[in-house]
């Protein structure tokens, strides 16, 4: 995840940048950066790798402006050199980023049209040469970045500094979060509250569509229409930011809100932005297996059921899931040279672990789908995929489950490539799908509201049924194991088609009936499931996108409306609201969210 800093200060920033960006280095980066306004000129300086070697030119180099912006880079659009490191510049202003601008191929198009010739690989220069254009026409910077904002799409947080502008910093959030810092006769910005701290313990955090401009005297927050907005200003004790939920009430919303970002960096991973393909550095290759086989444990197992039906879809290939605890007990025959694929947030899980091993006794190929590539799961596996979500403290794993879907469905459209199932033009349609998840997940947020409220109604409940028909059938088990860990209620997943086969028989005008039921393929089998609930008196919860919505004509409890996206991206972006079902059911019985009891994080014995 990429770190932004900012600061308007009364001296020269430029070490007061490295030392806040030293504390986003557990962040991951593989390039930083500085920009400051030496005597109101642009100057930059910029090094890729660690950011010891920033610090060793600004040691030669050294920057004296009062004002200043500082990158870390985790590579998304272009290699991870100096060239395509932030901050990026014109002769008007420098900018930084952290996220993905979707349609940035689109407004590079039109640029280049009218002759505006680009330096680097990466989607930030469009944002930069953007506002340069509307620079030129006379208006001022805070015209130009509002009207420049108006045209992104993606989950984003940008950070810009303006030649001649020895008092102004300006910062905007869609997506990936970004927190003012309060000082005396200073102002700062930054990704996350704990690089604020030594200069600040009073912050703001920027909510979702907000921009600032920041000057030594304040701070002047917009939304995304530019009207001018209020938001919390809170005093943190700096001990707090080393594990800080920031302006979240618990660690689970908070690492809820940061898919967006997360999912951003992990698909970056896994997309060539130039081309439009996907990508994966494996020593073996899909076209010569003739079977996968995925396990796992709880929430990722469920990943797992996921993934299967997008290789089996999109590849061609057979795939078994299994739950690793059961696994080598069965001793399933495997034979040489296909593929083991272990899915564990932690890379520690004893029974996924001990699943890895007997593959690899097997002379399996073995890939890790893990978020700590430290772990002894990833040591030992053949090849990693990682998941890029970043620390997850939730014992109810929210990020970690929707990174781990992203890098899954990322394999399985390499597997239909590379096993000529897809063609070019099939997969580039399948990659747009997925880079367009970061912003879709960030709208996809904005259904908090409404969720509240039914969690409340849920909150009531002794039991509750979840149903989904495909994809979303997995994606109902997962929501009923969020319910059940983390609210104590009693809660069942099924496939819609089976509810005439023994679960119908509980339903009463007690039970609520949570559908999973995006506009797509199934969409009218599942329909008739919800009218056979609804005929017995069930209450329904209808979780589907606007089509669907104007489709059903019953009544329910509720609709949450999701926003529309290509079908085989719709797990990623219904996994927001039965995340958020499940956190303010709890909350509202009172329950702890965090550490809920009776769950370890990571379960490493069997």
């Amino acid at each position: 995840m990429c770190g932004i800093v900012g600061i308007v200060g009364r001296k020269p920033v430029a070490m007061q940048v490295v030392d806040a960006l030293k504390r986003l280095e557990y962040r991951g980066y593989d390039s930083a950066g500085i920009a400051t306004l030496e005597n109101g000129h642009l100057t930059r300086r910029r090094a890729e790798g660690k950011l010891v070697n920033l610090e060793t030119k600004l040691s030669t180099a050294p920057l004296s402006g009062a004002i200043g912006i500082g990158h870390t880079r985790w590579a998304t659009h272009g290699r991870p050199n100096e060239t395509n490191a932030h901050p990026h510049a014109t002769d008007k202003l420098a900018v930084v980023h952290n996220g993905i601008i979707e349609n940035f191929a689109e407004l590079k198009a039109e640029l280049q049209a009218q002759g505006v010739v680009f330096e680097t690989q990466t989607d930030t220069e469009v944002v930069a040469q953007l506002v340069t254009a509307r620079l030129r026409e006379g208006v001022t910077p805070v015209e130009a970045v509002a009207t420049t904002l108006r045209r992104l799409r993606g989950a984003f947080a940008l950070a810009f500094l303006f030649e001649g502008e020895t008092d102004q910093l300006i910062g905007a959030r869609h997506g990936p979060p970004l927190a003012i810092g309060w000082g005396e006769g200073e102002m700062y910005l930054g990704s996350d509250a704990l690089a604020l701290a030594p200069f600040t313990d009073e912050i703001t955090y920027l909510e979702d569509g907000d921009w600032v401009v920041l000057s030594r005297s304040g701070a002047v927050i917009r939304d995304l229409d530019g009207h001018p907005v209020e938001r919390q200003r809170q005093r943190v004790p700096t001990n707090a930011f080393l594990a800080s939920k920031g302006n979240h009430r618990h660690f689970m919303v908070k690492e809820i809100y940061e898919q967006p970002e997360v999912l951003g960096h992990t698909i970056s991973r896994y997309v060539d932005f130039e081309t439009g393909l996907s990508r994966a550095d494996l020593p073996f290759s899909f076209a010569d297996l003739k079977r996968i086989s995925i396990t796992a444990c709880g929430t990722a197992y469920y990943a797992g059921l996921v993934g299967k039906y997008w290789f089996e879809r999109l590849a061609r290939i057979n795939v078994e899931v299994d739950v690793a605890s059961e696994y080598r007990y069965r001793e399933p025959p495997l034979d040489e040279g296909e593929l083991a694929i272990v899915v564990s947030q932690s890379g520690e899980t004893a029974d996924t672990l001990a699943s890895l091993r007997y593959a690899a006794k097997g002379r399996q190929h073995t890939l890790a789908v893990v978020n700590v590539p430290t772990s002894t799961i990833a040591r030992e596996a053949g090849a990693v995929a990682p998941t890029l979500a970043g620390v997850e403290i939730g014992v109810a794993s929210t990020k970690a489950f929707t990174c781990q879907l992203a890098v899954l469905l990322s394999l399985a459209i390499l597997a239909g490539r590379q096993r000529g199932v897809l063609g070019e033009a099939e997969e580039r349609r399948l990659v747009e799908a997925l880079v367009s998840v970061p912003g879709l997940v960030s709208e996809a947020l904005h259904v908090e509201p409404a969720v509240e409220h039914l969690g409340q109604e849920i909150a009531k409940a002794k039991d509750v049924l979840y149903l989904g028909r495909g994809t979303s059938y997995p994606l109902a088990l997962e929501g009923a194991l969020k319910l059940k860990e983390i609210s104590y209620i009693h809660a069942e997943g099924y496939a819609a088609g089976e509810l005439k086969h023994g679960p119908i028989a509980l339903i009463d005008e007690s039970m609520p009936v949570i559908v999973i039921a995006p506009h797509d393929a199934v969409f009218e089998k599942t329909v008739s499931n919800m009218q056979e609930v609804a005929a017995r008196g069930g209450r329904i919860l209808l979780v589907t996108d606007a089509a669907g919505a104007k489709a059903v004509d019953m009544e329910t409890m509720g609709t949450i409306i999701v926003p529309d996206c290509d079908p085989v991206v719709a797990p990623l972006l219904y996994a927001v609201p039965i995340q958020l079902l499940a956190y303010h059911t709890a909350v509202f019985m009172g329950k702890d969210v965090d550490q809920p009891r009776n769950l370890a994080k990571s379960v490493t014995v069997e």
